[in-house]
Order: C-alpha cells, then sequence, then structure tokens
C-alpha cells in the first residue's frame, strides 16, 4: 500500500480522530493537525493526499466568530480541485457540502445520541457499503444539516434526518455522524455539550448514551471499511 499523508483538521479539542488515529497508526500512514482552535497553518496542496475534517460545535456560517472558517472553507474547496481523497465527520460535512454549493441549515430539532439509520439504494449497491446492514445504529451529535451537493450520491438517512451522508466524484465523503467514537471521544464530548442534553425524543440522556456503548465496536470497524476501502483506491491510483 501506498504511504499516505493524511491532514486532519481538527475545530476543538474534544472531537478528535477517535478510531481514525488507530488505523492511520496500523497502516504507517503519516499524520498532520491543522488545529483550528490553536496558532496554525493550512498546508500546501503538494504536502498531502488526504483531508480528514471532524466536528465541532460552531456552524459552518460563523465566520464573524471563527474568522478561520473563510480560510478552511478556501482549504477545503482546493482539496476537492485537486482531486483529493477528503472525508467530513459532522461539521466536516457539512463544510463540504457548503463548499460543494448546497445549503446547510438548522434542522427542525437536533438529534443527539445513538439512532438507526438506513442504507438508500444506491448505497446497498455500492462498495463502500459492502456487506453492511441495511439499518443499524451509530452515534449522532448535530443540529445542523444539509442539502445533498449537485452531483452528489446520497447515502444514508435517519427518521430525524434525512441527508446522513453523500459522496461526491467518487472520493469526496460526507458523513453527518460518527462511526470513529470511541469510549474516551463520547465522554468527552458529553462533559463539554452536557449543556446539549436536554432530553426529548431526539436526544438521549447521558446514561442512556454511556449504556449503549456495545455499539462502539460495530462503529469503529465501519470506519475502518469505509477507510480502507479509499485507501485502496489511493494505492490504484498511485
Amino acid at each position: 500500500m501506498k504511504t499516505l499523508s493524511i491532514h486532519t483538521l481538527t475545530h476543538v479539542p474534544f472531537e478528535g480522530l477517535g478510531c481514525i488515529e488507530q488505523w492511520i497508526i496500523n497502516h504507517h500512514h503519516k499524520l498532520s493537525f491543522t488545529r483550528l482552535y490553536e496558532k496554525h497553518r493550512f498546508p500546501e496542496m503538494t504536502e498531502i493526499d488526504w483531508p480528514i475534517i471532524m466536528g465541532g460545535p460552531m456552524g459552518v456560517d460563523d465566520e464573524a466568530a471563527y474568522p478561520w472558517l473563510v480560510e478552511e472553507k478556501s482549504f477545503i474547496r482546493s482539496a476537492i480541485q485537486h482531486g483529493k481523497t477528503v472525508i467530513g465527520i459532522c461539521l466536516g460535512s457539512q463544510l463540504i457540502a457548503g463548499v460543494l454549493g448546497a445549503k446547510v441549515y438548522p434542522d427542525h430539532q437536533k438529534e443527539i445520541g445513538w439512532y438507526d439509520v438506513k442504507l438508500t439504494e444506491v448505497a446497498i449497491k455500492h462498495p463502500l457499503f459492502k456487506n453492511f446492514d441495511a439499518k443499524f445504529t451509530v452515534f449522532h451529535w448535530h443540529g445542523d444539516t444539509f442539502d445533498i451537493p449537485d452531483g452528489s450520491i446520497h447515502f444514508i438517512s435517519s427518521e430525524t434526518c434525512a441527508n446522513q451522508a453523500f459522496l461526491f466524484n467518487e472520493k469526496v465523503l460526507g458523513l453527518q455522524f460518527h462511526f470513529e467514537v470511541t469510549g474516551q471521544t463520547l465522554k468527552e464530548m458529553i462533559v463539554n455539550g452536557k449543556e446539549e442534553l436536554i432530553e426529548n425524543t431526539t436526544i438521549q440522556p447521558t446514561e442512556q448514551i454511556l449504556v449503549q456503548t456495545g455499539f462502539i465496536e460495530s462503529n469503529n470497524l465501519k470506519m475502518f471499511q469505509i477507510l480502507d476501502y479509499f485507501d485502496n483506491i489511493s494505492s490504484m491510483k498511485s
């Protein structure tokens, strides 16, 4: 396999790579970061193979409060134009959708906790989701949603949020939910976002979230399969 230079954009210290970091280590790829909550720089496109854009509590249009969003969007746009494999999770998926010209906006209600998602008919037939069940449980923490960008494939939906995943140009993936979450990152998200855990039909209380950590392993394996898929494509094209 080709050794990849994977560059991660993180927006807050408590929403990191989760299990993705272990996958990168296991595959002997190079890992670098732009931590947008610290003094930072964005790499040149020649320095990286894959950008991975993580989550955060801010919105894609919060440029007044987070001026670095302007430069981040430009970086993501450039990565797509340069044909990079780009993976966005939660806020990362929303930023990709916005860069591709889709509308990003507050959903009718937040979705926080372990809830089912469904593959679309096209996703069921796509090799990215080979051997996935048509319905499975994932961890969510989002209040915003996006329209599916023009030219993209709509892959996943839930009862609360119709647009949960999309693929653009066969190598730009947006995932609204968190396959990558580990026991540690889950606890960090709860500690730092506890004010949002106001129980209703689409927000689970802390105790209910933590009692369902048995889903973490299967979620991480799904994340690994997705990363393996793009890794294989990168190797074939090298």
